[in-house]
């Protein structure tokens, strides 16, 4: 656990607060790594966002701010602040938004 994952435990914060957003970029901030999983927060700046990819795990998406446009197995799926989405275990997945987004992704390895 890095020193900056040691500062946030133990403490209540607002999630919005701990990342910006850069222009023409997407942002990510490591909150928790285990060997059993991660919990990352991300920003992405208008019309970024993550190409088409699987991965071996499940993975929990909570918009924190703004809306995203998820693509899971090509169903396209608007998912907004406050809302969560699962996209399945080596099921093709891509996420986009033409606003600026907030995202939480916690990935489960066990």
């Amino acid at each position: 656990m890095t020193s900056t994952q040691e500062s946030l435990l133990g403490q209540a914060l607002d999630l919005k607060s701990l990342i910006s957003y850069q222009e023409g970029s997407v942002v990510s901030k490591t909150l928790i790594d285990r060997g059993i999983g991660t919990i990352t927060l991300f920003s992405f700046d208008a019309g970024q966002g993550l190409s088409e990819h699987t991965a071996p795990f499940d993975a929990f998406v909570q918009i924190v701010e703004g809306e995203a446009q998820v693509t899971i197995s090509g169903e396209k799926h608007t998912v907004k602040a406050g809302e969560i989405i699962i996209m399945p275990a080596d099921k093709p997945h891509a996420l986009r938004s033409d606003g600026r987004f907030t995202m939480l992704l916690v990935m489960i390895r066990a």
